[in-house]
């Protein structure tokens, strides 16, 4: 890990970081923070808890658990999601990248159209 340090015009470090955690990695970076937010507000995670290399399992949480959690992420996040697509062994960066690389889900009026056909 790389250490960052940006200095004012006077020499002053004005911001230290690690240059590969998610909060600095542009859309993955607001994915992972969503994703932690949704775990604290709506499955009562401690905050304090949660770090990118933190696994599911290392929060208790079981593959039921994911399953809802799953499901729960394609209807915040808008993106198709399987089942099965995290183990409890997963990080919650792993779940980031995840949802950050998924391609959104169609709005539910887009494919009628072009399934039926035009109508006159």
């Amino acid at each position: 890990m790389s250490q960052t340090r940006q200095t004012n015009g006077t020499g002053e470090a004005t911001r230290t970081g690690k240059t590969d955690e998610p909060d600095e990695m542009g859309e993955m970076g607001e994915t992972y923070g969503r994703l932690v937010d949704l775990l604290v507000e709506r499955f009562e995670v401690d905050r304090a808890e949660v770090a990118p290399d933190t696994r599911f399992e290392d929060l208790d949480m079981d593959s039921l658990f994911l399953v809802e959690l799953l499901l729960v992420i394609q209807s915040e996040f808008k993106v198709d999601t399987g089942e099965d697509a995290a183990t409890p062994g997963d990080t919650v960066a792993a779940v980031a990248a995840l949802i950050a690389g998924r391609r959104p889900l169609a709005s539910p009026g887009a494919g009628a159209a072009s399934v039926s056909g035009d109508r006159a």
